[in-house]
């Protein structure tokens, strides 16, 4: 009986967060298909097909990744962060998800969390 009613819980809140129908990424898409992904709000990335999500938080997991010139992936660590993301964007929607992207990676490498390879 208790897990039917923190399922149910889980249920209602989830939701009751949902303010709309999903929008397809490509809805912010310029006349060229491109997204500027510097722009996206999370309260985007939270209002957009799972799918569509995990593909971008893929995209941005492999730009920073990049742009620390690492050559691997940690698809455990990539899941808790895109989770961590996320949350963070259902609680911050006016927010810019590099802006959230760089909080979570700031409080990760503060818990000791992000080991460097």
């Amino acid at each position: 009986m208790k897990k039917l009613l923190v399922a149910a819980s889980v249920a209602v809140a989830v939701t009751g967060a949902v303010k709309a129908d999903p929008v397809d990424l490509s809805a912010y898409a310029d006349a060229n298909g491109f997204i500027d992904v510097q722009a996206l709000t999370c309260g985007q990335l939270a209002n957009t097909y799972q799918e569509d999500a995990n593909a971008l938080t893929t995209w941005y997991s492999g730009w920073y990744n990049g742009l620390a010139h690492k050559h691997y992936a940690d698809f455990k660590k990539g899941r808790i962060v895109e989770h961590q993301v996320i949350e963070y964007c259902k609680a911050h929607p006016e927010q810019k998800i590099i802006h959230a992207i760089s909080v979570i990676l700031k409080e990760d490498r503060a818990e000791g969390l992000m080991n460097e390879k």
